[in-house]
């Protein structure tokens, strides 16, 4: 199983035992995540936006500064701009907060339902989940530098026969290094990898 599959069965639990939605921020370091993934409804995402909470958001507040999992009820962070109760009129009145990883490369999770608080069990689920995608999600150490010239001939605008020219391989070849980088960026595209790549500064 590749781990794109593996990241969409993961996200997929998740979701299941998240019906009022979750966001991930994977692998947060100095300028932000370096994936994430939500399925908060887009109402509370564009009013959160909007308002330019993440700044102040006590939930994010306690996953940067410690690991584990707590119910949102638990959190003692302040919450000045009445985020929480914010939320709650949006639909997320229960959740749970799951931080993992060292400090330069964190990954916070918030998911919700409304119906309910989460159970012990249920957190324990939860919390092997979110570990599990923060490892899959581990960035690569490095490409090839097959690899890597075979992204930056793309990012510089060569189609495919193009750049296989200037490189001096077969469009398959080319095609082929793409692949591979994608698989290594877990990326499904080759402008997703691209943007990775630079974000991990790999290239």
């Amino acid at each position: 199983m590749g781990r794109n599959q593996i990241i969409d069965d993961v996200l997929g639990e998740i979701s299941a035992r998240a019906p009022a939605g979750y966001f991930i921020g994977v692998h947060i370091r100095f300028a932000g995540p370096l994936m994430t993934f939500r399925s908060y409804n887009k109402a509370w995402t564009d009013h959160y936006s909007r308002n330019g909470y993440a700044l102040h958001d006590p939930m994010i507040a306690w996953g940067v500064s410690r690991t584990g999992a707590a119910r949102w009820s638990e959190i003692d962070t302040p919450d000045p701009f009445g985020i929480m109760s914010e939320a709650a009129q949006f639909g997320l009145v229960y959740g749970l907060c799951i931080s993992c990883g060292p400090t330069t490369s964190r990954t916070v999770t918030g998911m919700s339902r409304s119906d309910r608080e989460y159970t012990d069990e249920e957190i324990a689920t939860l919390n092997g989940l979110v570990v599990r995608l923060h490892t899959e999600t581990e960035p690569p150490h490095n490409l090839t530098i097959a690899e890597q010239e075979a992204l930056r001939i793309v990012r510089s605008g060569d189609r495919s026969a193009a750049g296989a020219r200037t490189l001096g391989i077969s469009e398959s070849a080319l095609k082929a290094r793409l692949s591979t980088a994608r698989n290594k960026l877990f990326a499904r595209t080759t402008a997703e990898a691209i943007q990775r790549a630079k974000d991990y500064r790999l290239i």
